[in-house]
């Protein structure tokens, strides 16, 4: 078949805007003949439902007007009835769609500029979702671009088939950029937005880090080394834990090179921010002492139930643990995930005499005895009156002076404080009008309930009404810092998962779940950690 000049120029049209705008070529002869369809109902009427077919291989046009097979017309620029669609079609049925072909039309000026427009607007709108699907892929990696302009402090990039925006506040402090600079950053975010897809990109992100020593370590790109943790303080200091799963090769000395080539690379992309690359280790302990560097630690005491760590370290290391402006000790808190307390070996001297004062006073008092006897128990490491009231007797006795007789009587001296102090708490419980049932559930004594009380929980269904949170609390971080929630039983030492237990006991009794329906462990968890509380018949 002979293709026509005029046949043959649509096509080349058509493939010359796919190959510059980087699209498929059917998406552009789609958006023609949207266009054609547009210009021919200014002439037919906006009411005729015109569409145009454009043949990909010959650019062969033909126009058609479909209407509608109805019982009776209401709109006869599309609708036709049933007896004059057979004269047509035999075969027509209401409901059916029939097409009649439309003679060639010339197209006006108007006409033309307005299928012109349809043509410009679904090939940007094909470019955008191009766009977009290209970046929505290659989150997490690093792009190369050169600056366009520079708004408000924010840096507008040209990566050659898109732009991207990197954020005042994601460039690293003190840093310029002009147009044609060429830069390389991280993409960690490609969002949709009314005038096209925005790519968000980052130079102070802790995976930039992470993905510019891939490209400079190959055992981290292989997969051999592996980057466990990164804490930046952008353009200043950073610190990097890395582990291997190759013993014989060193996950620190392989991150520096030969002669310290691969960091150093690294560094200057992040404009000389200073890094320190420390071995990862299960051992809190240990990789604490290793992140405080160079300072020297003296002592680690953890907290795992809060994730805090005690650090004490020698008086004249303090300013250097700490860092300045509490760099060293912030940085090592984000790498580990967990609050970090520094302390001076006086500092915590200090406060061991203070505590052994405390408790030395807490058993004078409880349990009637002299000052002598009271020390006695408080340096073989006795803590609080409870210890003492449940533990075997053999471990008093024990103590240098001690016999039977004055362990047990000691023990009897604690049982009857305990038995005051629960005594005075379940008066103040009743008062507050917590019922007697609550005392049913395992775990909880007066003093909690008293607790309670005082957040208006009385009964067992406002206790089965409770997640785990509301009991123990929860903490949120952010920005490298830990911001704790302190729960009713802030004062008591009950974990998450007795927590749990307590509020699943209150909800068998209150009827909510039948005891053979208790879910399991998994379940459980999950369910209290929502904070649910949708009531199931037993």
């Amino acid at each position: 078949m002979a293709v026509s000049a005029n046949r043959l120029e649509l096509l080349q049209i058509a493939d010359a805007v796919a190959r510059e705008k980087s699209i498929d070529r059917g998406i552009v002869i789609a958006a023609m003949e949207d266009a054609i369809a547009k210009a021919a109902r200014s002439r037919y009427g906006a009411e005729t439902d015109v569409h145009a077919e454009i043949e990909p291989k010959t650019g062969e046009l033909k126009l058609m007007r479909h209407m509608l097979v109805v019982e009776a017309v209401e709109n006869a620029s599309s609708q036709i009835t049933l007896a004059d669609a057979r004269r047509r079609h035999p075969a027509a049925q209401v409901g059916d769609t029939i097409a009649d072909p439309l003679p060639p039309l010339e197209y006006g000026r108007i006409a033309a500029q307005s299928a012109k427009q349809v043509i410009v607007q679904k090939v940007r709108d094909a470019e955008r979702e191009r766009m977009y699907d290209e970046y929505i892929n290659r989150i997490g990696e690093i792009v190369n671009g050169s600056v366009k302009r520079v708004e408000y402090g924010n840096v507008i990039v040209d990566l050659g088939r898109g732009e991207a925006i990197i954020r005042r506040d994601e460039l690293i402090p003190r840093e310029m950029f002009r147009y044609g600079d060429r830069v390389r950053a991280y993409v960690y975010d490609v969002r949709r937005e009314q005038r096209g897809p925005q790519i968000f990109l980052s130079r102070t992100h802790p995976q930039f880090m992470a993905k510019l020593f891939m490209q400079e370590v190959p055992e981290i790109y292989d997969g051999v080394i592996t980057i466990r943790s990164i804490a930046r303080d952008p353009g200043s200091r950073a610190k990097i834990a890395v582990t291997s799963s190759d013993s014989s090769i060193d996950p620190v000395g392989a991150c520096v090179g030969m002669r310290g080539s691969r960091v150093q690379a690294v560094v200057g992309e992040l404009q000389g921010e200073k890094i320190d690359i420390i071995p990862w280790t299960d051992s809190i302990a240990d990789l604490v002492v290793s992140a405080l560097q160079p300072a020297d630690v003296a002592k680690v005491v953890l907290d795992e139930q809060a994730e805090r760590i005690e650090v004490v370290v020698p008086d004249e290391q303090l300013s250097l643990a700490i860092g300045r402006r509490g760099q060293n000790v912030r940085l090592a808190s984000q790498l580990i995930g967990w609050d970090i307390d520094i302390l001076t070996e006086q500092e915590e001297s200090e406060r061991r005499q203070k505590e052994f004062t405390e408790r030395s006073a807490l058993f004078m008092q409880a349990l009637d005895v002299d000052e002598m006897v009271a020390q006695l128990l408080a340096s073989e490491g006795f803590s609080s009156v409870e210890e003492l009231a449940y533990i075997d007797t053999n471990e008093i006795a024990t103590i240098e002076g001690f016999d039977d007789e004055t362990a047990g009587e000691i023990q009897n001296r604690a049982a009857e404080y305990l038995a005051a102090i629960d005594g005075a708490f379940d008066e103040e419980r009743k008062a507050l009008g917590v019922e007697d049932e609550l005392y049913e559930i395992s775990g909880l004594n007066a003093a909690m309930l008293a607790a309670l009380g005082k957040e208006e929980i009385r009964t067992v269904e406002d206790f089965a009404g409770c997640a785990a949170d509301d009991l123990v609390g929860w903490s949120e971080r952010k920005d490298g810092e830990t911001k704790r929630f302190e729960g009713t039983f802030k004062d008591f030492p009950v974990s998450r998962e007795e927590a749990e237990d307590m509020i699943m006991q209150a909800r068998v009794k209150a009827g909510w779940i039948a005891a053979e329906d208790l879910p399991s462990t998994d379940e459980a968890e999950a369910e209290i950690a929502d904070g649910a509380t949708d009531e199931v018949s037993a």
